[in-house]
């Protein structure tokens, strides 16, 4: 009971975990915004093109 082993310390491990995962979320935020921002542009590129084919047929 006395000359037992303790149990290994994993925090090391804990931390890596915890830090990659909040580096692969921050990515993927990261790459959800630039979506968004890139998705905003075309649009306003399809309605000055809109706009655009709309003056000429008049």
């Amino acid at each position: 009971m006395f000359l037992q082993t303790p149990p290994p310390d994993t925090s090391g491990y804990m931390v890596l975990g915890y830090s990659i995962t909040f580096v692969v979320m921050a990515l993927y935020v990261f790459s959800l915004y630039i979506r968004h921002r890139n998705l905003n542009q075309d649009k306003a590129t399809l309605e000055e093109m809109d706009k655009q084919s709309s003056a000429k047929k008049k």
